[in-house]
């Protein structure tokens, strides 16, 4: 099986792991840990109750209970998580489990409004069943009465049809998929920001043109991209170096890579703000979904994160900028040079 992003892991002691990489060494699967038992958990599937973990908690756990799942890979002095082979008791795809909603005779307003927008980008967007599918707490079935919809498209241009198809939907006052408003935009913001890198009138503005999370019948969604197998960056393994601190000023020369998972800009006319003058920043690379699709091809901005040196055969190929090195990102951003309020 080929197993993307957005995929799901169990492993044989109960364990779920979200699959976060295209790429993986030979003994493990590159993954972060989202749900553990507990005894007193707040979801629950098939008598067993599960706690879902945030950073902290997930490392705090893997330390205790599981050292082989953090190992060294391709950053330097950074500890990778992921699962060993041998340890995965199931391999869940996203595609699997929409299909399973999709099919299920099962009244449940949750998967009805799953099955809703399935078809509206089915049927309005002309994209595959088998190109769609769930992930997040609903492809483990671990949802609650306040889970989002982690929607997934798969293939780029697939996900640029639905992306086009809910910016058009979004003002229709017939359509069931509408604009976030109200007390969601609170409910959203402070779930991603986590300092004051961006104020909440700021994030509602770059997150509306977006067009990749609204609502369908008070329920939040978001439209996720994985990539077909043959539209991923075939490359030999390489060692990323983080370096430092760094902020730049720069021009986004191709954010075809934006909605991906790193979400990747190219970037031309880097000035350093911060950090080492002596390094030529190629690439911005979030792996965090705050970032995701937040500027545009020629667009100015300011960017701020972990400078990394990537290094192939013992020489140093290029340079990127990383932000999300912790899931709460703190003093990682980008965003426009100047305010777009």
């Amino acid at each position: 099986m080929n197993i993307q992003p957005r995929y799901f892991i169990k492993t044989k002691d109960g364990l779920f792991f979200a699959v976060n990489s295209y790429n993986h060494p030979s003994t493990h699967y590159i993954s972060f840990l989202r749900y553990v038992p507990c005894s007193n958990g707040n979801r629950e599937i098939n008598g067993i109750k599960y706690k879902k973990v945030n950073s902290n908690e997930a490392y705090e756990y893997i330390k205790e209970n599981h050292p082989d799942y953090l190992f060294n890979w391709n950053v330097e002095n950074k500890k990778m998580m992921g699962v060993p082979k041998e340890d995965i008791s199931e391999i869940i795809s996203p595609i699997k489990r929409l299909k399973e909603i999709i099919e299920s005779d099962d009244n449940n307003i949750f998967y009805d409004k799953i099955r809703l927008l399935s078809s509206i980008f089915h049927n309005q967007a002309g994209i595959s069943y088998e190109d769609m599918g769930v992930t997040g707490s609903t492809i483990v079935n671990l949802q609650n009465n306040d889970s989002d919809i982690d929607f997934v498209i798969f293939g780029q241009s697939n996900h640029r049809k639905a992306i086009k198809l809910y910016s058009k939907l979004k003002d229709d006052e017939n359509s069931p998929l509408d604009k976030i408003s109200g007390d969601y935009w609170k409910q959203v913001y402070d779930i991603r920001i986590k300092d004051d890198s961006m104020t909440l009138e700021e994030f509602q503005w770059y997150e509306a043109r977006k067009n990749n999370r609204g609502l369908i019948k008070g329920t939040l969604f978001a439209i996720l991209l994985t990539k077909h197998p043959d539209e991923v960056e075939k490359y030999d393994e390489v060692i990323n170096k983080p370096i430092g601190k760094m902020k730049i000023k720069c021009t986004i020369s191709d954010d075809k890579d934006s909605y991906d998972s790193p979400a990747t800009f190219h970037v031309k006319d880097v000035q350093v703000l911060e950090g080492n003058n002596d390094v030529k920043i190629d690439k911005i690379l979030s792996f965090t979904h705050t970032y995701t699709g937040i500027v545009k091809n020629d667009e100015n901005i300011i960017a701020s994160g972990v400078c990394e040196e990537v290094i192939r055969n013992d020489s140093i190929v290029g340079y990127n900028l990383i932000i999300g090195t912790t899931r709460e990102s703190i003093d990682e951003y980008i965003k426009l040079e100047y305010s777009p309020l």
